[in-house]
Formats: C-alpha cells, sequence, structure tokens
C-alpha cells in the first residue's frame, strides 16, 4: 500500500469534462492509487522516486499492520 506524501493532481487519472480536462487530486495522506484505479509498478516506481514532474517523491509505500488483536 502506498500513502500521499506530498499532494498531486495525477496527470494519468482524469476525466474530460466541457470545460476541459480535470485530473484527480491526491492530498497528503491519502492512499495510492484511489479504490477502483489500477497502475503498474513503473508509474509506482516514478512517483515513489524522484523521476517524475515535480523532481520529488510523492508517494511511500507503507506497511498494512495486521489488526490487534483484542
Amino acid at each position: 500500500m502506498y500513502k500521499v506524501i506530498k499532494g498531486f493532481h495525477d496527470l494519468q487519472d482524469s476525466v474530460s469534462t466541457k470545460s476541459g480536462t480535470i485530473y484527480h487530486e491526491y492530498k497528503v495522506g491519502d492512499v495510492f492509487p484511489r479504490e477502483g484505479k489500477k497502475v503498474d509498478e513503473n508509474r509506482l516506481k516514478e512517483l515513489a522516486g524522484k523521476d517524475n514532474k515535480r523532481g520529488v517523491p510523492l508517494i511511500k509505500e507503507v506497511k498494512e499492520e495486521p489488526p490487534a488483536k483484542k
């Protein structure tokens, strides 16, 4: 699972409207990718590294912790 560490608009996740193109916005703390969206390993590496248009990591891999037992 990946978490957003710097907010961004995903240039590969958009919808076209009469007014123009609207890109999906990710805010700090959001899970990437959003539910229902699939991305390949190269896209994950691009956004987790510096090889993107912003030149800084935008997402970070986080390990899912199993639910705590009560």
